[in-house]
């Protein structure tokens, strides 16, 4: 799919876009704007579990189980155009077994911020 090399924590941020709005023009067209909103609203109430779910989970005793939640982050949020988020999410899933704890937090930040980016620039947020 992506052909990647996974930048520091720190510049992903300023590498992406938060959103891209024609990747949810072409959802609609797929599958009308009545089933592209709900699914939307299906994307953000799971994707501030996950974001939450994170912060319950070790980078040294989960690493397993965050890499599997960030690659589902990362389709979801691809599909949605979420660039940003979907930037980050790879970097977690690619990094998340040899993340220490204090990495894996900053990265959990960067993915909230770009989170409440792409909520922040949603047209009916």
């Amino acid at each position: 799919m992506f052909d990647v090399t996974v930048a520091p924590a720190q510049a992903a941020p300023d590498a992406e876009p938060a959103r891209e709005p024609r990747a949810y023009e072409a959802l609609v067209r797929e599958i009308g704007e009545d089933g592209a909103c709900e699914v939307r609203d299906v994307f953000w109430s799971e994707t501030h579990a996950r974001l939450q779910l994170f912060r319950t989970l070790s980078p040294a005793q989960h690493h397993a189980r965050i890499a599997r939640e960030a690659h589902s982050l990362k389709s979801a949020a691809g599909t949605f155009g979420y660039v940003r988020l979907a930037a980050l999410a790879l970097q977690l899933e690619k990094t998340a077994e040899g993340l220490g704890e204090a990495e894996f937090r900053v990265l959990l930040d960067l993915m909230d911020a770009a989170y409440a980016a792409a909520r922040a620039q949603e047209p009916q947020a």
